[in-house]
């Protein structure tokens, strides 16, 4: 469980990298690594010959400007923003700033993490969105190293309440948007990726609860 909990850190990792900013030279050599890539393909990406085999600066040039167009602008993009898909009751929605990043922002500040001083962008990013069930992942995977089932535990419940109350009321919207927009197959391998791990994650976290829970009450009788 440490080394799966692990993993899920990572892809969380990975994929907030993909989603902060244009692919760098050092992301898309890991990106190209085959063991990287046996696992996105367990994951159901479909990425073609030119992705793996081009020329990384022509590839990059292009990966650039595909990301600027779908996430940057100017003309119509895809706001990579939880505050403008995240469609609420109370109408508060459908811009930035809106309530669900407020909301965000509260909740990881209170979980003890903080942005770093230099970072300027806005807290209901999906790139920051992602970092925080990193972060999350990596403090689980501590704790059950320390076989600190209380820790685990509390872990467990922070990423599910994050994913119920944010990442599935506008991952799935965003991830649709990328796949019908996207010209490249990268991005709309990533979205489609991304929608289906946090899919994953929402049954295998509850699975993860139980478990702990268990074996709390195993350790009380």
């Amino acid at each position: 469980m440490i080394e799966t909990t692990r993993q899920r850190s990572n892809i969380y990792r990975l994929l907030a990298l993909i989603y902060r900013t244009e692919i760098t030279k050092a992301l898309l050599k890991h990106i190209r690594d085959p063991k990287f890539l046996s696992i996105l393909s367990d994951m159901g990406a479909e990425l073609e010959d030119d992705f793996l085999k081009g020329p990384e600066d022509n590839l990059i040039e292009v990966l650039a400007v595909e990301y600027a167009r779908l996430f940057l602008g100017p003309d119509k993009h895809i706001s990579p923003h939880e505050s403008v898909h995240h469609e609420r009751g109370d109408g508060d929605w459908g811009t930035l700033w809106g309530k669900s990043t407020v909301e965000v922002k509260n909740f990881i500040e209170t979980s003890g993490l903080e942005y770093k001083s230099d970072y300027l962008g806005m807290p209901d990013h999906i790139s920051v969105e992602l970092e925080f069930m990193n972060q999350a992942a990596g403090r689980e995977a501590q704790a059950r190293e320390e076989n600190d089932n209380d820790g685990v535990l509390c872990c467990l419940k922070m990423e599910k309440k994050f994913i119920d109350e944010h990442l599935t009321k506008w991952l799935p919207v965003f991830c649709k948007k990328i796949i019908s927009e996207a010209k490249l197959p990268f991005y709309r391998e990533m979205a489609r990726i991304t929608n289906n791990f946090i899919e994953f994650e929402k049954d295998e976290i509850n699975r993860y609860i139980a478990e702990a829970e268990k074996e709390e009450t195993s350790q009380v009788s």
